[in-house]
């Protein structure tokens, strides 16, 4: 082998090899190498095996994985992947052969391997496709079809999409593409930010990979080959937000056993056999689990076991790639081998899931803003609530909905999850707050570089902020009566409406205003209007952070400060009781004092002072600096910028990128976590591409 191991400053690794097949050999060797614990813990999430080590707290996200069958899929993709693209299937098999070369010795650097006494296991060639899977199947939210109809049920169907904000699990991101016409270089920047749930180690690895056919950095999801999200080639760079698009649905089914222990569903035709067999969930510390796992003509059941015998209700997921067997894996070695934004964009017709909308420029002037993705054709009502499997009329098409795409006029795009061209796609979309500003601070210049466009991301103006504040003021508009307010709740009033409205970490004021935010918050969700919506949901527990009444309060506040059912006299009444409760307790502390980061970590640290650790934060939901928390519940902020980037099409090496912790997922490794204070700072690391400036690994 012609493998070349050189790392950066920030020990990112930069990799060379003779051709395509052996440098993806090397991504799975040097991630293995590197990322070890997180390797095994994403392939055993994406078998459904993590309560055997993690214990019965991973068992409901195991129970899910075996009933959505997730592996299956996984398998049944990469089998017509060695049918219509025997190359691809060779190079996805070659990175799963380089983590099995290197996850003993990866596995060592760990402690986290001792300490659940786990002993890394074999990857199979459809486990990086299992891993893509695990990771997006929650992305589009159809558990928020749950929600619906729990809102639709004990509220009513007229405000079935009361809620409808960016969801409390789902994945956003910003992006925006610069022309020429508007930078100091007069060659495009393309820059952004994905907002994931923040884990630890990060879910976004820097890595460059260069052999004769190409030379790319970017940032690679750890277990999978090549750069599918963001990436720059020397003569083109891309970068995707979710288009927030629909393409998963969820059946109200009718079960019923028959003799010698098969299942039958319902169906348009009648009733049929479904496929039907039972696994077992290993627990550590408990009794393991038997699952009975049953697929009928839409999909996989995944609410329950049945009773042994008579008729039953469930509801099954049909999604893509459990249809088509395609999860568009033949885009990623197209994407690293494109020099053109044609050629990128062919290739991306090929894509599947998740659904997302793609910015992308060349040096010679190419621009791209398009959707890519297979969403399905087929009635509304499908991406509103789970809609019965007897009905004839909610079966998908043969051929999915054409993606749209749009010019870039005006020297700039954005791409911030809002309606936008992916609006025909979707239902739920994310406040245009964070695209409206990013579009008039890039409005502002014609003379863009990569470090002015670097300070767009540090933005922390708080535009859903308007219409509370617009509350607090009619708050204090009458004199006497029900309308007065104390001294106390007055002051607070009188700083609120003097804020700034930015985020900022250190800001009193922002403090304040999330103190009286998060006092309406509850109020609202208190309300005996939303009675029926407190009662616990009749649904697998892995779907409770899309059925808590709370945090959707929180999220559709400027929806409910405006309209529904709580009467605008209660709400009223809620604003002014709010500044009274803020107003006669102690001072709020500055923002960053209790919006902490709180990331997810798979073996979470057991010291007392561990969330102590983590800092404070700038930046909201809705801000571009986008730090989100649950308003009302809880100010820790568990998602944020999982990346940052800047890609120059001028000169890759001015381009910059950073990841909230580290290149390394070893605790005490030099690079475990020395990304943290420039990605707190909204600083960039620099993207080094001379070989003769980096450190060649020997052996």
């Amino acid at each position: 082998m012609s493998i070349e191991v050189h790392r950066d400053a920030y020990g990112v690794p930069h990799l060379r090899a003779g051709d395509p097949e052996e440098l993806a050999f090397a991504q799975g060797r040097v991630t293995a190498h590197d990322r070890a614990w997180q390797l095994e813990v994403e392939r055993h999430r994406a078998q459904g095996t993590t309560a055997a080590f993690l214990g019965a707290a991973e068992t409901e996200w195991d129970l899910f994985v075996r009933r959505a069958r997730l592996a299956d899929t996984a398998r049944r993709c990469l089998a017509r992947l060695e049918e219509t693209d025997p190359e691809t299937a060779d190079w996805v098999r070659a990175y799963a052969d380089g983590v099995n070369d290197g996850l003993a010795e990866g596995a060592r650097r760990a402690p986290e391997f001792t300490a659940v006494g786990l002993s890394p296991g074999h990857w199979e060639p459809w486990t990086p496709l299992a891993v893509w899977l695990s990771t997006h199947i929650l992305f589009a939210g159809f558990p928020t079809k749950l929600w619906r109809e729990q809102v639709a049920t004990r509220l009513g169907p007229e405000w079935t999409e009361l809620f409808a904000a960016d969801g409390p699990a789902t994945a956003g991101s910003n992006g925006w593409l610069v022309t020429g016409e508007r930078t100091a270089s007069g060659a495009a920047l393309v820059a952004g930010d994905p907002h994931r749930f923040i884990e630890a180690p990060g879910v976004y690895q820097q890595i460059r990979l260069a052999c004769p056919r190409y030379d790319v950095v970017g940032l690679a999801v750890p277990g999978v080959p090549g750069l599918a999200h963001f990436g720059h080639a020397g003569h083109v760079a891309w970068a995707i937000t979710n288009a927030m698009a629909d393409y998963q649905d969820l059946y109200r089914e009718r079960l019923r056993r028959v003799p010698g222990g098969g299942v039958e569903a319902y169906g348009p035709e009648g009733w049929r056999p479904a496929a039907v067999h039972v696994e077992t969930v290993e627990v550590h510390g408990g009794e393991p689990v038997p699952v009975e796992v049953v697929e009928t003509a839409r999909g996989p059941v995944i609410t329950g076991d049945g009773p042994e015998d008579g008729e039953w209700e469930g509801l099954s997921l049909r999604y893509v790639p459990r249809v088509t067997g395609r999860l568009g894996f033949e885009v990623l070695p197209r994407l690293l081998a494109a020099r053109t934004v044609a050629e990128l964009d062919t290739a991306l017709d090929a894509w599947v899931e998740p659904v997302n909308v793609v910015l992308a420029a060349d040096t010679a002037g190419g621009l791209l803003h398009r959707v890519a993705g297979h969403v399905p054709v087929r009635d509304r009502a499908n991406s509103l609530r789970p809609v019965p499997a007897w009905d004839a009329g909610h079966a998908w098409g043969p051929e999915p909905a054409p993606t749209p795409r749009a010019d870039v006029t005006g020297g700039y795009a954005v791409m911030a999850n809002a309606r936008g061209i992916a609006a025909p796609l979707g239902v739920e979309f994310a406040p245009p707050h964070r695209a409206d500003r990013i579009a008039e601070l890039l409005g502002a210049s014609s003379a863009w570089t990569p470090g002015d466009t670097a300070a767009v991301h540090r933005d922390t103006d708080n535009r859903a902020a308007a219409r509370l504040l617009a509350a607090v003021e009619a708050a204090g508009a009458g004199e006497g009566g029900d309308a007065a307010l104390s001294a106390a709740a007055a002051a607070v009033r009188e700083r609120l409406l003097a804020w700034d409205r930015r985020m900022d970490a250190d800001s009193a004021d922002a403090g304040l205003f999330a103190a009286v935010r998060g006092a309406v918050v509850r109020r609202i969700a208190a309300h005996e209007v939303f009675a029926g919506l407190r009662e616990p949901a009749p649904y697998p527990e892995v779907f409770r952070p899309w059925l808590y009444l709370g945090p959707r309060v929180g999220l559709a506040l400027e929806t409910l400060l405006a309209g529904g059912p709580v009467p605008a006299g209660d709400v009223a009444r809620i604003v002014r009781e709010a500044l009274e409760e803020t107003g006669a307790g102690e001072a709020p502390p500055v923002w960053g004092a209790v919006h902490r980061l709180a990331p997810w970590q798979a073996l979470p640290d057991p010291s007392e002072d561990a969330d102590a650790r983590w800092p404070g934060l700038g930046g909201d939901h809705d801000c571009v600096l986008s730090t989100s928390s649950a308003p009302g519940y809880t100010d820790r902020s568990a998602r944020a910028s999982a990346a940052r980037y800047v890609w120059d099409l001028a000169d890759r090496e001015r381009s910059g990128w950073i990841v909230p912790f580290g290149a390394s997922g070893v605790a005490g490794d030099p690079h475990h976590e020395d990304q943290l204070p420039l990605w707190l700072r909204g600083d960039l690391a620099p993207v080094t591409t001379d070989w003769n400036r980096l450190t060649k690994e020997q052996g």
